[in-house]
C-alpha cells in the first residue's frame, strides 16, 4: 500500500470513528453502570469528581485512575459537555507530590470552583499521606478549566482534620466546602471565602458519621447526602433536610433500599438542570472497583425528590430534556 492510499484509510477510519461518536450523542442516554466512553473512546476518568456549568458548557473534573498513570504523580481528568451524557477529554492534570507525603500520598475527590471576581479556577482535593493521618485539603488555581493549576497550600479547615470533600454552590451564588471530620463522628458545611482560598466561617455542622456528602437546593428545601465510613466498600446512603443551610437537619433516613447498598454506589455530588417546566437533580455516585480502579464505573440518576422526600430509583438509561428540564428514563 503506498503512503497516499495509507493516509486515506487513516482518514476514513478516523472519520467513521467520530460519526459512530456523532450518532451515539444523538441519543443524550446516560446508562448508569456502564462504560463511559469520552470522545476519544476511552473511559472517563473523573472518579469522585464535581461538575461546574459556565455557559453551556459543563465542565467535569475527577480523579484520573487510569492503568497507565506514571506512579510518581497523581492526576486531575477534566472533560467537557453541554448534554451530559458526550464528553470530550481536555486534559489530565498532574500533580507531584506537594507536602512530600510519601510514596503512596493521597489525591482524592477534587472539586473545581470559578471566582467570579478573581476570574481564576480554584481546585480544592482531600490530600492525605498513606495512613491518612494529613488529613487536609490542598488549594491549586488556575486561569483556565484546563490550564496549568499551581499548588498554592494545604491547610486544615476549621482546623479540623478533613478527609471526604464535597462542594456546592448556593442558588445566590455563594459557595461551600463540604467536609467529613473523623474525630467529631460528622462532617461540616463551611462557607468560602470570597476569593475562594481559603474557609471563612461555620455554617454548619451536622452530627452524623457520613463521608462522601452532597448536597441541593430544591425548592426552599436542602437536601444533604452522605455514605457510611466502609472505605471501598458501598453501603446504604443517607439524606437529611433543612429549612437553612445551618439547620436544624432532620434524621437522616435511606435513598434506596437499603440492601442494594444504594445500588453499589457512593455519593459524590448531586447536580440540577433546570428548565422551563421543571428542574431535575441529578445523583452522581462512583461504583468502586479498588482492585481496578481504571475500570471504576458511575451511576447517574435523576432523584425523586420534592416535599422533604428523596428517592434514587433503580438504575435505567435515561436522558435530560435541556428546554424543558424533564428527565426521561427507559423502560
Amino acid at each position: 500500500m503506498n503512503l497516499n492510499k495509507y493516509f486515506r484509510l487513516i482518514t476514513i477510519l478516523t472519520l467513521l470513528q467520530l460519526s459512530s461518536y456523532a450518532q451515539k450523542g444523538k441519543s443524550g442516554l446516560i446508562k448508569p453502570g456502564s462504560v463511559w466512553p469520552d470522545n476519544m473512546g476511552n473511559h472517563i476518568q473523573a472518579h469522585g469528581g464535581g461538575i461546574i456549568k459556565l455557559g453551556k458548557v459543563y465542565y467535569w473534573f475527577g480523579e484520573y485512575r487510569a492503568k497507565d498513570n506514571d506512579p510518581s504523580f497523581r492526576y486531575v481528568g477534566v472533560y467537557s459537555s453541554e448534554n451530559l451524557s458526550d464528553w470530550k477529554f481536555l486534559k489530565k492534570i498532574p500533580f507531584s507530590d506537594p507536602e512530600n507525603l510519601g510514596e503512596k500520598w493521597v489525591l482524592e475527590r477534587p472539586k473545581v470552583y470559578y471566582n467570579e471576581k478573581s476570574k481564576k479556577f480554584v481546585m480544592y482535593m482531600h490530600l492525605d499521606d498513606a495512613k491518612y493521618r494529613f488529613a487536609r485539603v490542598g488549594i491549586a488555581v488556575s486561569d483556565k478549566p484546563d490550564g496549568e493549576y499551581t499548588f498554592v497550600k494545604s491547610f486544615r479547615p476549621l482546623g479540623l482534620e478533613s478527609r471526604d470533600i464535597g462542594q456546592f454552590i448556593d442558588d445566590d451564588g455563594s459557595a461551600y466546602l463540604i467536609f467529613e471530620s473523623r474525630p467529631t463522628k460528622g462532617f461540616y458545611i463551611a462557607r468560602l471565602s470570597d476569593d475562594y482560598l481559603n474557609v471563612e466561617k461555620e455554617t454548619a455542622y451536622i452530627n452524623a458519621p457520613l463521608e462522601g456528602g452532597a448536597i441541593i437546593q430544591y425548592k426552599g428545601l436542602y437536601y444533604a447526602i452522605g455514605s457510611a465510613l466502609t472505605g471501598w466498600r458501598p453501603n446504604p446512603n443517607k439524606y437529611a433536610t433543612a429549612t437553612s443551610l445551618s439547620g436544624p437537619w432532620s434524621e437522616f433516613k435511606h435513598i434506596a433500599p437499603p440492601e442494594t447498598n444504594t445500588y453499589q454506589s457512593q455519593s459524590t455530588m448531586m447536580l440540577k438542570v433546570a428548565g422551563s417546566k421543571a428542574t431535575t437533580v441529578i445523583f452522581m455516585a462512583d461504583q468502586w472497583k479498588p482492585a481496578s480502579q481504571w475500570d471504576s464505573r458511575y451511576l447517574w440518576m435523576p432523584l425523586e425528590i420534592g416535599g422533604g422526600e428523596l428517592k434514587l430509583p433503580e438504575p435505567k438509561p435515561w436522558k435530560v430534556n435541556f428546554k424543558t428540564g424533564k428527565a426521561e428514563v427507559k423502560k
